[in-house]
Order: C-alpha cells, then structure tokens, then sequence
C-alpha cells in the first residue's frame, strides 16, 4: 500500500471471527465491528459436525471475514498439520460462500495462551476449557494488529 505522508493505514471496520483450529477442539473468537476488542465466543468439538457449527456461528455473528490460524513450523515451513488446516479452511470456505476466508500464520499462539492463563492462576484443567479459545483470540488480535499497522489484510486470502 502506498502512503502520502502523514496519511494513515486504512483498516477495514465489521466483525471478524479468529479460528484455532485443533484435532480435538477448534477454539473460536470474534471481534467487534471497529476491530477493537477481540473476545471468546466458544470452543467447538472438531469433530465430523465441527463445519457445520462454525457455519452456524459465521450466520449468527456475520463477520466479513474468517481468520484460520495456520500451523506454520518454527522456520516457516508447512507440515501436516498446516496442511489439514488447508483442507478445513477450503472446506468451510465453499460453505459460507461470501465470506472471506484467510490464513494467518499462529506460531506459538497455543503457548502464549496457556502462559497468559498460567499468570491469571488458571490450572491445566481449567486451561483445557478455554485455551483453544484464548488462541483464537490471540490469532485474531494478532490479524488486527497487521491490518492497523499496515493498512493491509492479513494473512493470506483462500
């Protein structure tokens, strides 16, 4: 994006969800219209009706935009689990047609979530209902943060 001096980014106003997406629990977070405050909203099973319940979630929260955290290695390669992640995000994306799907990179986002719950006093048993959660909105903050910095949208589009 080109600026003239003195000009700031552009940042994209509506409600956005962040997606963690794992084997066993899919963590999902949404944001404000004016993309200022990121918050939980539920953890999803990932199971063969996990699809079904994010598209129920993108119809009752009718974000322009779906963030999926992808599971780049500490190099910036793609494994397995990155690309699985690719397989969910196509999938979803051909069932809620007219909204943005977008992958951005979430490197240690599972652990910074579970470093900030471990300060707030939350036990490994607690943390296990939440973390996914706190993941999604770490991966969704984190999207934000590039789009106000930059003027850009995150991450890459499907």
């Amino acid at each position: 994006m080109t600026e003239t001096p003195g000009e700031q980014p552009t940042f994209r106003t509506g409600v956005r969800l962040g997606i963690d997406w794992g084997d066993a629990r899919i963590g999902v977070a949404a944001c404000d219209a004016a993309g200022v405050l990121a918050y939980p909203i539920e953890t999803v099973k990932a199971d063969r009706d996990a699809e079904g319940r994010i598209a129920e979630l993108v119809g009752e929260y009718e974000p322009f935009e779906v963030v999926i955290g992808l599971p780049r290695s500490l190099d910036g390669g793609e494994g397995p689990a990155a690309k699985k992640i690719r397989k969910h995000a196509r999938s979803l994306s051909k069932r809620i047609r007219g909204v943005q799907v977008r992958l951005l990179d979430e490197r240690l986002t599972t652990v910074s979530a579970a470093r900030a719950l471990n300060e707030r006093g939350r036990s490994a048993r607690e943390q296990r209902a939440v973390i996914d959660q706190v993941a999604a909105v770490t991966i969704l903050e984190h999207a934000l943060d590039i789009e106000r910095r930059t003027g850009s949208a995150p991450g890459e589009p499907l």
